[in-house]
């Protein structure tokens, strides 16, 4: 794993935390005052289970991006294609991953937040399937981020609908 690799998926990283973070508000009135389902996690396990999620993504991105696969019979092109295609896969993931703190705690869209969820699952799901395509070790590793975003649809088609007008 090249150290450039590491820099570039952590920065993309923790500029997604950022970027969510910043839209977030759990002690804000309208939040408190929103019905959550009884299997909601405490708000102490946010923080922490992204924190290991967002270093997890990170690093198994670099492994999958740096990992030398079995050359191609077209001189490397499909190789080539695969990583410009996963930066481009793990770029939206990204995108999507910060843009539901801003429609579910900005703009306070519980429902629309909900869909978005369950895309960034999809897209999840997806880059766990390339990164395991690039490195299996790395793929499995990042499985729990696309288990992680699964149950986080769960949780807000859940409030979505404890909350019909909100």
């Amino acid at each position: 794993m090249k150290l450039v690799t590491v820099v570039w998926t952590a920065a993309a990283t923790a500029a997604t935390a950022a970027a969510g973070g910043v839209a977030t508000d759990p002690d804000g009135a309208w939040y408190r005052q929103l019905r959550k389902p009884h299997w909601q996690p405490p708000a102490v396990a946010f923080p922490v289970v992204w924190t290991a999620l967002y270093a997890d993504l990170a690093v198994s991105s670099a492994v999958a991006l740096d990992s030398n696969g079995a050359p191609d019979a077209a001189g490397g092109k499909r190789r080539q294609q695969e990583i410009a295609a996963y930066r481009g896969a793990l770029a939206a993931n990204l995108v999507l991953n910060a843009l539901w703190s801003w429609l579910f705690w900005r703009a306070r869209r519980p429902w629309v937040a909900a869909a978005e969820c369950a895309v960034l699952t999809a897209s999840s799901a997806d880059l766990v399937r390339r990164t395991y395509k690039l490195n299996r070790s790395a793929g499995v590793a990042l499985a729990p981020y696309a288990v992680w975003c699964g149950f986080a649809t769960a949780l807000s088609t859940a409030v979505a609908k404890l909350n019909p007008l909100k």
